[in-house]
């Protein structure tokens, strides 16, 4: 019977934990994502840039 309580605690803990884990690296994938959207803004703002020079020279 105590042995019960013992697992059933012990996997309540681990479930916490497992939890707690989900959480954190879905904020890490949240700012990873912010980060590859600002630097795929940047790179387009770039070749845009690079883009409009270029043809603007031919015309």
């Amino acid at each position: 019977m105590v042995s019960q309580i013992i697992l059933h605690i012990i996997t309540i803990i681990i479930y916490i934990g497992l939890f707690a884990l989900s959480i954190y690296l879905l904020v890490l994938l949240i700012k990873l994502a912010k980060r590859g959207i600002k630097a795929l803004d940047i790179y387009i703002d770039n070749n845009r840039k690079e883009y409009l020079d270029n043809n603007s020279n031919k015309i």
